[in-house]
């Protein structure tokens, strides 16, 4: 059992020692009982990350736990809620600039860093220049459509809309 769980990574693993008793029983019990947490612990810590991994970020690391692994789990949880918060915020903002046509968003991701800090800063500045382009645009268009041929577009742009 030990070589099952401990070197071949096969969880759920129980030590069998038939008609023993006393200590002995005692310490298969022991064996039988911390196999069996490790195994709910690396299970559940599993599905979760499997989830992750799958797009789901609806899933929670709910195993009771202690010790480092109970960093892991905290760790983990975190990572999920985060990633939870910038999913919700980058899909808002898109929304609102690019469908429903509220300019101006901005993505707030509190608590991130590191590449989701850069995810979320770059998300903004796309919305900020898209607002700034569109709402300079849309003031030339309305006034050559009042006759006043006198204004131009001043925003700094590049690509497609540059033409």
């Amino acid at each position: 059992m030990a070589r099952e769980v401990g070197t071949e990574g096969k969880l759920g693993g129980q030590a069998e020692v038939p008609e023993v008793a006393g200590t002995w029983k005692d310490l298969t019990d022991s064996v039988n009982f911390m196999a069996s947490n490790l195994t709910a612990q690396v299970r559940n810590i599993a599905e979760v990350a499997t989830a992750i991994a799958g797009g789901d970020l609806s899933k929670k690391i709910t195993v009771d736990v202690r010790g480092e692994i109970l960093l892991l789990k905290d760790t983990l949880n975190t990572m999920v809620e985060q990633l939870r918060s910038f999913a919700a915020e980058v899909t808002r903002v898109a929304r609102e600039v690019g469908t429903e046509g509220r300019l101006g968003g901005q993505a707030v991701v509190p608590g991130v860093g590191g590449t989701w800090k850069d995810l979320t800063d770059n998300v903004n500045l796309l919305a900020a220049n898209l607002t700034t382009q569109v709402r300079n645009i849309a003031e030339v268009t309305t006034a050559v459509a009042r006759g006043d041929l006198s204004r131009k577009i001043t925003v700094d742009v590049k690509g497609e809309i540059l033409e």
